[in-house]
This record gives C-alpha cells, structure tokens and sequence, in this order.
C-alpha cells in the first residue's frame, strides 16, 4: 500500500513540475517574442526618423540656397514644409518606444529645422554637416540600444 501512495505521490509530483516547466518555458518564449517584436518596431521607427530627416535636410538645402541667392523660394518653401511635418509622426514614435534615444532624435531635428537660420552659404553648408552628423548620431545610438 505504501507503494503504491509513493508512486501516485511521485506521479503527481512530476506531473506538478512538468506544467510548471512547460509555463515558464511558455513565459521565456513570449517574452523573447514580445522584446523581438519591440526591437523590430524601435528599429522601423528610427528607420523612418532618419529618412525624414533627410528629406527635410535636402528640402532645406535647396529651399536655403534658392532663398540666400535671392530667387522666389516659394514652393521650395512650401515642399520643406511639408518634409518638416513628415518629420512629426517618426519623432515621436522613436520618443515613446525607445525613449532613451528621444534626446538624441530631438538634437537630430533641432539640427535640421535650424538650417533656416543660415545667413550664407558657408553657414547653410555648416549647418548642413551639423545635421547630418547628429542624425549619425542618433543612428549610432539607436544601434547601441536595439543591439542591446
């Protein structure tokens, strides 16, 4: 009889620990999953940040030199607004989903949007190399915290 108790005592036993195995192997894979998905999601958004930074930045180049040469600027005007509030929505993605990079993405776009202040070409041209070396920045450290 004691036997007997020891063997359904052992069988419950290891049935116990096999579900509490099988949970937590469970739980391991979903939070692997879930950190991959918000990898790939930081990794989109930074993507889209550096993209419109760039087409803000070429929009700007063009629209500054028109503008410092005197020329009608006008609908270089118009098309750099419209690359600047493309910027919007990708900045404040990367904001809330990896915001240990909202500074850097934040130093990114003050860097393009301050291209407009640009009194010359030689300024314009400097504030052209600031902008993309922040933006390269803001990459460098986005490869930091996604490899991470």
């Amino acid at each position: 009889m004691l036997t007997a108790v020891v063997a359904v005592v052992g069988t419950l036993a290891g049935s116990l620990l096999t579900g509490v195995l099988q949970h937590s192997v469970q739980r391991a894979q979903r939070v692997s999953a879930e950190a991959s998905a918000r990898r790939a999601e930081g990794l989109e958004a930074v993507a889209a940040l550096a993209s419109a930074l760039a087409d803000h930045r070429r929009a700007m180049s063009v629209r500054e030199e028109i503008r410092l040469s005197g020329e009608d600027w006008s609908a270089t005007r118009t098309e750099s607004h419209l690359t600047r509030s493309a910027i919007t929505g990708p900045l404040l993605r990367v904001q809330l989903l990896l915001p240990s990079l909202a500074p850097a993405a934040q130093t990114a776009a003050q860097a393009v949007y301050g291209m407009r202040a640009a009194r010359s070409a030689a300024q314009l041209q400097e504030a052209r190399e600031h902008s993309i070396r922040t933006a390269d920045d803001l990459v460098a450290a986005a490869g930091l915290v996604l490899a991470a």
